[in-house]
C-alpha cells in the first residue's frame, strides 16, 4: 500500500473555491482503480495546546493507494488534470508526500 500525504496552501481567502473543486472531483478518485482513501481534512478545532495548526489557508489531502501503478496512474487522470488547471491559479503551495508503510 502506498500512503499519500498532500499538503495544498491556498492563496489568501482562496481554501473554500480549491476545495469547492476537490469536492466535486471526489467521486472520480475514489471510483479509480486501486484508490482506498481519499479525501481532504483541515485543522481540528478545541483540540489543545499540543496541537500544531497547517492554518486558515491550508487542507490535507490523506490517500491510500493499492500501489505505486495505482498512484501514478491517478496522477495521470484526465479528471486530475482538469482539477489541476481549475485551481493552479489560486494554490500558493503544494507539498506531496509519498509514504510506504513502515510495519
Amino acid at each position: 500500500m502506498i500512503h499519500v500525504v498532500a499538503i495544498i496552501t491556498a492563496k489568501p481567502g482562496q481554501r473554500e473555491k480549491i476545495l469547492e473543486a476537490f469536492r466535486s472531483n471526489i467521486p472520480a478518485v475514489r471510483a479509480e482503480d486501486g484508490c482506498i482513501e481519499y479525501g481532504p481534512a483541515v485543522d481540528a478545532e478545541g483540540i489543545g495546546s499540543f496541537q500544531t495548526k497547517f492554518g486558515s489557508d491550508t487542507f490535507v489531502v490523506i490517500e491510500k493507494w493499492r500501489d505505486p501503478q495505482a498512484l501514478k496512474a491517478h496522477a495521470a487522470a484526465p479528471h486530475m488534470a482538469a482539477y489541476g488547471a481549475k485551481v493552479k491559479e489560486m494554490i500558493a503551495s503544494r507539498v506531496i508526500h509519498v509514504l510506504s508503510p513502515a510495519a
